[in-house]
């Protein structure tokens, strides 16, 4: 288990322990985490799980798909460099501690 923030669009901050190998996407829908919908339940077919992740963890991240980074040119709220799905991304230790802001809206 390593440790997630989770940064609300009004401040909120949560922190949550998160199982090796789920998703940042799985840990805010089971926590119920305001700001991730995750309506294709993961599949990287809906982009309602755009996230900011912390610029210091960026490049500990896989490199983005193809089709991660199609989708993301369809999220509602701003796309900045550091714009990822959390369906996209599985907690490991390396990534302990991160930090993730959440949009102002999602679809």
């Amino acid at each position: 288990m390593s440790k997630v923030t989770y940064v609300e669009h009004d401040g909120t901050a949560t922190e949550i322990d998160l199982q090796d190998g789920w998703t940042l996407m799985q840990g805010a829908t089971m926590n119920g985490i305001d700001g991730i919908e995750g309506e294709c339940g993961g599949s990287c077919s809906c982009a309602t799980c755009h996230c900011y992740v912390e610029e210091g963890k960026l490049g500990l991240l896989p490199p983005m798909g193809e089709i991660e980074d199609e989708m993301l040119d369809c999220v509602v709220s701003e796309r900045r460099p550091n714009s990822r799905l959390s369906c996209q991304i599985k907690m490991s230790p390396a990534l302990a501690g991160i930090v993730v802001e959440l949009p102002e809206a999602q679809s």
